[in-house]
């Protein structure tokens, strides 16, 4: 008598995939790359603390255009002593106000993760419907509108830097800058936030490719 051979169940052999992470385009880690060096190069050129706050080198102006050539002298030997100091606010406004600074940084990501550095042929989808680049171009618009004028992200930036600049205008006016060496300095671009204009004409030049292609 034949034993009967039990019936096999095909079993299909499920091969686990880890998911891998999206690779970060070329456009942004350029972009992450250049603004990274230009902070550094900056940032080398900063005066030592101890120099800005000498105790011995302050005193009263003599008259008002006496405090403007001083604000215009410490400023061109201090400025990114004083861009520092004026991020330092910025930053400690931004810490202070918890919501404020997530709606700034949801307002960043947006516009880098969404249009800047998306890639052209990758068209944003949300809840099952494709947006054009013009209509995530105005999404972002409007959006950027609402979080500065109509929260307190407007505000609050404008408060720091108000006092950021004032407290950099008042260090200037009673600093004297007879012990600083200038002749150097002299030959050197002093434009308000001139230290930020590599950092931010290198940012450009990583985003236009991305822009460009979606023109």
């Amino acid at each position: 008598m034949s034993t009967a051979v039990p019936p096999v169940i095909p079993v299909s052999s499920v091969q686990s995939v880890e998911s891998q992470p999206p690779a970060a385009s070329p456009a942004f880690l350029s972009f992450v790359s250049r603004l990274n060096e230009s902070l550094r190069n900056g940032l080398s050129q900063r005066r030592p603390w101890a120099e800005l706050v000498d105790r011995s080198a302050f005193s009263k102006p003599e008259s008002f255009s006496d405090a403007l050539v001083r604000v215009r002298k410490n400023y061109s030997y201090f400025r990114v002593n004083y861009l520092s100091v004026i991020g330092l606010i910025l930053a400690f406004s931004l810490l202070s106000h918890p919501f404020s600074l997530l709606l700034l940084l949801g307002l960043l990501c947006s516009w880098i993760f969404l249009y800047l550095f998306r890639p052209a042929d990758q068209p944003l989808v949300l809840f099952g419907r494709t947006f054009s680049d013009r209509e995530t171009l105005g999404f972002l618009i409007i959006f950027s509108v609402f979080v500065v004028f109509l929260t307190t992200v407007g505000s609050l930036l404008i408060s720091a830097l108000m006092v950021g600049v004032g407290l950099v205008c008042a260090h200037g006016a009673f600093r004297a800058p007879e012990d600083l060496f200038l002749d150097e300095q002299e030959q050197v671009s002093t434009g308000f936030l001139s230290f930020l204009g590599g950092a931010a004409t290198n940012a450009a030049v990583a985003a236009a490719p991305a822009v460009a292609a979606r023109v």
